[in-house]
């Protein structure tokens, strides 16, 4: 009895981390969609990138803003995980900063039109932007304090005030075509550089 009790177990954590794995896909897939196409791309776009039936979606996500707001709290985690991560592979600091801040314009694109979604429900937006400065302004600091540790940049910006620039020159991309948001930002991660010397 104990043995099939155990085996009942491991099948029902197998099936939990399946079902993770599979709504991590899933959420991989509406991000992704969502950066190119905006948040209001086509469920079934999302439904053919995931490999999935557009019904799987609605039946773990029922609403538009259900997806949006799963996606916004999965990409701020990805962003909060990739820091460490990229400071550990990338061969400088200033190298890891700049990769994080490309996946931070990703999830901007995200969040400008989580806004838009969740215009009457500004409590629950407030929430959110709450939570992502609890999680992602910690990690940015790490990334600038190891950049000025190198003695790759100055020393004088803080992450909220980086963070801000960022998403300044992120807003109104997805409106021109012309605009191109993530140069200008390369341009702004460049400039904290200190001068050889």
């Amino acid at each position: 009895m104990i043995d099939s009790d155990e085996g009942a177990g491991r099948a029902a954590r197998s099936k939990r981390a399946d079902a993770r794995r599979n709504q991590e896909t899933l959420l991989d897939a509406a991000a992704s969609t969502f950066v190119a196409s905006g948040v209001e791309a086509p469920v079934r776009d999302i439904a053919a990138k995931a490999g999935v039936g557009v019904g799987t979606i609605y039946r773990h996500f029922p609403t538009r803003a259900d997806l949006i707001i799963a996606v916004y709290r999965h990409q701020v985690e990805a962003c909060a995980e990739a820091g460490p991560a990229l400071l550990a592979s990338s061969a400088t600091p200033h190298a890891a900063l700049g990769q994080w801040i490309n996946l931070f314009v990703d999830f901007l694109v995200t969040k400008h039109g989580l806004a838009a979604v969740l215009q009457s429900d500004n409590a629950g937006f407030e929430t959110l932007h709450a939570y992502f400065l609890d999680r992602l302004v910690p990690v940015c600091t790490q990334l600038l304090d190891a950049a000025v540790d190198a003695g790759e940049i100055r020393s004088d910006v803080a992450a909220i005030q980086l963070m801000r620039g960022v998403g300044n020159l992120c807003i109104g991309a997805e409106h021109n075509p012309d605009y191109d948001a993530r140069r200008l930002v390369e341009l702004l991660i460049a400039g904290l550089r200190l001068p050889p010397g």
